[in-house]
């Protein structure tokens, strides 16, 4: 399974307009893998863009101000 990260460094998109009125908003279903993707990152929608695909592997980052 590809993980996130093994596309690289996020690829944060801007948002014309002004934001979501609604955080929700950012996300979608793919309707070729059923998962979820945050669509400010260009990574996910690039990934999910493609005819036939897995689902990522997402990783789960834990960040420690103390560190």
């Amino acid at each position: 399974m590809t993980k996130l990260s093994d596309l690289g460094p996020p690829i944060l998109g801007k948002q014309h307009g002004g934001g979501p009125a609604d955080e929700r908003d950012n996300f979608m279903i793919c309707p070729v893998c059923g998962q979820r993707l945050d669509m400010r990152d260009f990574r996910q929608v690039a990934w999910h863009d493609q005819p036939e695909h897995e689902p990522l592997e997402l990783e789960l980052y834990v960040t420690s101000r103390n560190a």
